[in-house]
């Protein structure tokens, strides 16, 4: 992630989704999609709550929920960082989950009227722009 710009959160209130769950789901796409790494500064609980006029419990929420996966951890003083451990998994079971997870995805954009192709398009969307497709 540049520097330059920090990682900031928005909100979608059409969506339905619990905001910490949105919160949760923004830090953990920037991760997949390579736009926060390891070591990488979140903003602080107190300024992502004014930021988005909500509740700091609901930020410390999502942030408490992600240090227990070991996405991030907080450092006293400091603040909250993605978290340089990365969990490792057996290839099998890795391949097992992204299938999984894959096929969840493309039922529910069917359901939601959406095709497998024009998804995989909006995923595409998501990769950085200086990352090879595979």
């Amino acid at each position: 992630m540049s520097k330059s710009e920090p990682f900031r959160f928005r909100l979608d209130n059409a969506t339905g989704v619990p905001v910490y769950r949105q919160l949760i789901d923004q830090v953990q796409l920037a991760i997949a999609s390579g736009t926060l790494l390891g070591g990488d500064q979140l903003p602080t609980v107190r300024q992502v709550a004014v930021d988005l006029a909500i509740n700091p419990n609901t930020v410390m929420r999502a942030y408490r929920e992600l240090e227990i996966r070991g996405t991030l951890s907080t450092q006293q003083g400091l603040g909250t960082f993605v978290s340089l451990n990365r969990v490792e998994r057996d290839q099998v079971q890795h391949e097992t989950r992204l299938s999984r997870l894959a096929a969840e995805c493309a039922a529910r954009a069917g359901s939601e009227g959406f095709s497998v192709r024009e998804l995989i398009g909006r995923l595409t969307e998501l990769l950085p722009d200086n990352e090879p497709e595979t």
